[in-house]
């Protein structure tokens, strides 16, 4: 788990492409985001499927997230200014998101990693 976490946030790192897939979702600028350590140590992974993005937010289908005390559930997520979109995302895929808590306490995605 330990080693997948940090190839994620290696490769968010390393990332300088964003990809932008949906009319409502293709005016967000994903290319200016730097990803901070401190943002990157506390932030949670998990899989789920990207059902719709919406004006800032992407609606997603995830399984429980016990990291967080999330039970399976779909729901809108906002995401961050600058999300990373890595790879080509289109609705219906299957995605890593990487969840980072909010000074409010509250989780948005930083970044959505297609899958492999």
């Amino acid at each position: 788990m330990r080693t997948t976490l940090t190839l994620i946030s290696t490769l968010i790192l390393s990332s300088t492409a964003a990809f932008s897939q949906s009319t409502d979702h293709s005016t967000m600028d994903h290319g200016s985001m730097t990803m901070d350590e401190t943002i990157i140590e506390g932030a949670v992974h998990a899989e789920a499927v990207v059902n719709s993005f919406g004006d800032g937010t992407v609606n997603v289908s995830h399984g429980p997230i016990p990291e967080i005390g999330w039970p399976a559930m779909t729901m809108d997520m906002p995401l961050m200014e600058g999300a990373e979109m890595m790879g080509e995302i289109v609705d219906g895929d299957t995605v890593t998101m990487m969840l980072v808590k909010g000074d409010d306490g509250m989780y948005s995605i930083g970044a959505l990693m297609a899958g492999m």
